[in-house]
């Protein structure tokens, strides 16, 4: 069964290779939001060397290395699940000898590993040709900072799960799933660094899943945490990995017992 499973991810790494021409548009596009968010930035410090703890060459670091790293984590899964409850294909599939949820995740996750391979490692290395970015040295900072972001994938991937399966209570959830990304875009960091927010604004994302997914690996590439705060970053993730699985099951459940066919 397992091995099964691991076909879900590599048909979906061959069917993205397909599409591949998109992906390395991608990068352009993506070296583009870089360099219009580096000189923003730029121009917001001015003559100040520091902002809230952020030099300006780790602020430059910290915006290439978020936005490459959300070409990894990201992905539509919450689109297709709404699309195949709305169509009723979901309904073929739950009957099917394996777990629609964990095929959807090894699916994102194949998506991810071809952004990973294809998208995230190259236009990583023309960005730091581009602009002012520094990489870090220590091996182990390298090997902390994947392991971030394959969790960052596994909450972001859970976030679009519960969201595609309010279509089986909404019908139409598309504007929950807009009012999500822009939610996941702005919170996590990835826009604007959390520690630029409202004191009581910090305080209340602290206990959300958000920065977890793109604030806490890109201050942990840029050496803002280190140390044994490092690990309690990391223990921050795991936990609403496992927290998330919670609102995902019950949701699932209970849309199990409500399962209907839009449309056909």
């Amino acid at each position: 069964m397992t091995s099964a499973y691991l076909d879900f991810v590599r048909i979906r790494f061959l069917q993205m290779l397909a599409y591949r021409v998109n992906y390395y548009s991608g990068i352009v596009i993506y070296a583009i939001n870089i360099g219009a968010y580096y000189f923003l930035w730029k121009a917001i410090y001015g003559s100040a060397e520091t902002l809230q703890g952020f030099t300006v060459i780790q602020m430059s670091t910290y915006v290439a290395v978020s936005w490459m790293a959300r070409a990894f984590y990201f992905n539509n899964l919450d689109r297709e699940i709404s699309g195949e409850i709305v169509d009723g294909s979901v309904s073929i599939q739950i009957i099917r000898p394996y777990s629609y949820l964990l095929v959807k995740m090894m699916q994102g996750f194949g998506e991810g590993l071809f952004r990973l391979l294809l998208f995230m490692v190259p236009g990583m290395v023309i960005v730091s040709f581009i602009f002012p970015i520094v990489l870090p040295t220590d091996p182990m900072q390298w090997i902390v900072f994947f392991i971030m972001i394959w969790f960052s994938f596994l909450i972001n991937s859970q976030l679009n799960i519960l969201t595609g399966l309010g279509a089986f209570f909404l019908e139409n959830n598309q504007g929950l799933m807009m009012m999500k990304r822009i939610t996941v875009d702005l919170l996590s960091g990835v826009v604007v660094p959390i520690v630029f927010f409202p004191g009581w604004a910090i305080s209340v994302m602290k206990w959300l899943p958000f920065q977890a997914i793109t604030y806490l690996p890109g201050s942990v590439f840029t050496g803002r945490i280190h140390g044994d705060a490092i690990w309690n970053a990391l223990l921050v993730q795991v936990i609403w990995t496992v927290v998330l699985i919670v609102p995902i099951m019950l949701v699932w459940r209970s849309a199990r017992r409500r399962l209907f066919v839009q449309g056909g």
